[in-house]
């Protein structure tokens, strides 16, 4: 009971494993906060995010590295920050005036072809970096681009003129079937029972291995089949 005391409050001889055990409280309460919160991309993170980020680092991290400290006050002031960060986001849904204060707007950096400079002294963005952004959307070459936006999480997003797009399907004259989301039927040599229902009986799934060349599941490493019916297929290296 002493030990669970000493984890919460802390103690200045915290044993190593203390140390352990504290950090993976910390963690799954993270976890569990981020989860409440809700999901949010995680690719590009946006100032406010950033910011809830920082902070939470900030706060929860002295409990890890410290044996003596009390994690109940750092817990209650994460939680207070993880609530703002929620009533902030979730007015900014509701509110969108509201939004354009906690959130930035996208701002066009280039317009039918015309760099605008003026918006890139306004943007902090030099000129090299430009191009590196555009170099990174597959266009490099200027003349083939109409409009370049400066989007909210920072990366630029290009359009390009008309003769320049890539052609698509329907430009052609075709009509192709949607393939919809790819279920995921082996991972890692594993049968994902639930999604494989979804889609076809265990003996069609064998007879399609069978047809591919494969005789066991272990053998197969990832295997996914989206909703034309199209299969990948990729082995385990056996090492």
């Amino acid at each position: 009971m002493q030990f669970i005391t000493d984890i919460w409050t802390g103690a200045e001889q915290l044993p190593i494993y203390g140390f352990l055990v504290r950090a993976l409280v910390v963690y799954v309460y993270i976890f569990i906060m981020v989860k409440i919160i809700g999901q949010r991309s995680m690719a590009n993170i946006d100032p406010l995010d950033f910011i809830f980020g920082i902070v939470i680092g900030d706060i929860l991290g002295e409990t890890v590295s410290s044996g003596d400290t009390d994690i109940g006050g750092p817990f209650a002031g994460a939680a207070v920050i993880a609530f703002m960060h929620w009533f902030l986001t979730y007015v900014g849904l509701k509110l969108p005036l509201f939004r354009r204060v906690i959130e930035n707007e996208p701002f066009i950096i280039i317009e039918k072809g015309q760099i605008l400079d003026d918006m890139l002294k306004k943007c902090n963005v030099t000129i090299e970096q430009l191009l590196m952004e555009l170099r990174q959307n597959d266009a490099s070459n200027l003349n083939e681009i109409d409009y370049a936006v400066l989007e909210p999480n920072g990366q630029v997003s290009v359009i390009k003129k008309a003769p320049y797009n890539a052609a698509t399907a329907q430009d052609i004259g075709l009509n192709p079937q949607n393939t919809g989301y790819p279920s995921v039927i082996i991972a890692d040599g594993q049968l994902i029972s639930k999604n494989m229902k979804k889609i076809m009986t265990r003996q069609e799934l064998e007879k399609g291995l069978k047809a591919q060349g494969y005789t066991s599941i272990e053998d197969i490493f990832l295997l996914t089949v989206n909703n034309a019916g199209e299969w990948y297929l990729s082995p385990r290296l056996r090492v």
